[in-house]
């Protein structure tokens, strides 16, 4: 009787403790998705403080800009991109053009106080001569983020935009393999 009791009582503490290690899990991915999200809604809105707050301090940006590694360097690329890249507003305008991005379909993969994440992301426009909504541009990230004082940060984002000339034929991060060549 006293082995079928402590067996109870170590599947109990088991699922316990694997509950926790989900919770964990499941805490860190809405950390990270939500700090992807904060990153795109502050680019929109030219909020570079909430964009920069999303970086880790030695953080790299790969992006058609170029690369842009540290915070400093990482600010002065992201500043003029986006609602930054909006100079002016019409002193009786009513509305006005924006851009929105949009990100969509993370895979995340957490390691202790470092992750890896995919995403796919794309940009509509309502900055069209017919003023309609239109898709501008689309593309994915692959980022590496670090848990700082709990909470996780961007260590290097690469962005690519596979709507530019320069597109890759087979993105190895997705997955992708090259299809036969005829």
């Amino acid at each position: 009787m006293k082995n079928r009791t402590w067996h109870w009582v170590a599947l109990a503490l088991a699922a316990c403790f694997a509950t926790d290690a989900v919770a964990g899990y499941a805490d860190d991915r809405a950390e990270i998705e939500n700090t992807s999200n904060r990153y795109m809604v502050a680019v929109d809105a030219g909020d570079i403080d909430t964009v920069m707050s999303t970086w880790a301090d030695d953080g790299v940006l790969k992006s058609v800009f170029g690369i842009a590694t540290g915070k400093e360097a990482i600010r002065k690329t992201m500043s003029g991109f986006g609602g930054g890249a909006v100079k002016s507003i019409p002193e009786n305008a009513t509305s006005r053009p924006r851009v929105r991005h949009q990100i969509i379909n993370h895979v995340i993969d957490v390691n202790g106080n470092t992750a890896k994440s995919i995403a796919y992301w794309f940009a509509l426009t309502n900055d069209t001569p017919q003023h309609d909504v239109q898709l501008l541009y689309f593309g994915h990230y692959e980022d590496e983020l670090v848990k700082v004082n709990g909470h996780w940060l961007f260590k290097k984002r690469t962005v690519y935009n596979e709507s530019m000339p320069n597109r890759a034929a087979v993105y190895p991060g997705l997955g992708e393999k090259a299809p036969p060549r005829h």
